[in-house]
């Protein structure tokens, strides 16, 4: 069972806060941030899985463990040592009990955390037999993509800003500001993707949080990562690399389809061009989720 942002949904819960006009995909902040949030985004891949279990399973109990124990030492240090309830302090400068505590513990708590990192670092970095290929290339700076295996089919991808992102509102209102491109890379949904990451000029870092991996585009190296959405929506993410002045303006949209629909763009991509492929699928999706809007205002 997919393991939720719980932390999230309770912040979100407990302030009574709202969504604004957030799509019902993003309602738990699948594929983007929304107000509030705390924790990671929900996850859309094995991968994202896993890391929200060693985080909230894992490492979150043992870092509220350790600050509870140094909190409690430190009111028992100011309670009972200071000058006034301990006129005479002890003159103890060695306690072989204690430091073989202090050596011991910690090194403990570093073996239960090293054992379900490596594990998920195995997981991470063993690249399986991917069912396509996508390659990103960073540059100064917006982000191309070509499908090696679909005759190196190849766009631009840059952010939508003034003019061109109310265009886009008038046609998806749910496009965020500063995350929208004007050519999004287009998967299918339950299909492992190989991705290859390089970059033309400095070192950026493609990644999309509801999927898990993060990798850096380093020019003149490829470098390989994995994944396989296992849900449709559209995902979000950002350069997470200082790469110079536009570093907060090269965003990362993924949308992912159904095979069949994936098959539609991509045979609309060959013949009529990436740009009239990717205004069809946008209409029709901000089309689909107005449906769905309208569907659960109803059933409300």
């Amino acid at each position: 069972m997919r393991l939720r942002m719980a932390w999230g949904l309770l912040a979100g819960a407990a302030l009574g806060v709202g969504f604004g006009g957030a799509t019902p995909a993003f309602a738990a902040g699948l594929g983007q941030p929304f107000d509030w949030q705390l924790g990671f985004q929900e996850a859309a891949t094995q991968i994202m899985d896993n890391i929200h279990i060693f985080h909230n399973q894992i490492m979150l109990p043992l870092i509220t463990a350790i600050v509870a124990l140094v909190l409690v030492l430190l009111v028992l240090v100011m309670v009972r040592f200071n000058a006034k309830a301990n006129p005479i302090p002890s003159k103890t400068t060695h306690n072989s009990l204690i430091e073989v505590i202090w050596t011991v513990v910690p090194v403990l708590i570093l073996v239960i955390i090293a054992i379900p990192s490596f594990r998920l670092l195995y997981f991470e970095r063993t690249i399986p037999d991917g069912d396509m290929t996508l390659k990103a290339i960073g540059n100064q700076w917006y982000w191309s993509y070509e499908y090696p295996d679909q005759d190196n089919l190849s766009f631009d991808s840059l952010l939508l800003d003034g003019d061109a992102l109310q265009a886009r509102r008038q046609v998806d209102p749910s496009a965020p500001r500063l995350l929208s491109v004007d050519n999004p890379v287009v998967l299918p949904v339950n299909k492992t993707v190989r991705l290859i990451v390089t970059a033309n000029d400095v070192i950026h870092s493609w990644t999309i949080p509801s999927f898990g991996p993060k990798i850096d585009a380093i020019p003149g190296r490829l470098n390989e990562a994995w994944f396989r959405a296992e849900r449709e929506g559209i995902f979000y993410g950002q350069c997470s690399e200082l790469c110079g002045q536009g570093h907060a303006y090269m965003p990362i949209e993924v949308r992912v389809v159904s095979e069949a629909r994936f098959d539609a763009w991509l045979n609309q991509a060959k013949a009529e061009g990436v740009d009239k492929a990717n205004a069809a699928l946008i209409a029709e999706m901000a089309a689909q989720s107005q449906k769905l809007a309208e569907a659960k205002a109803a059933a409300d």
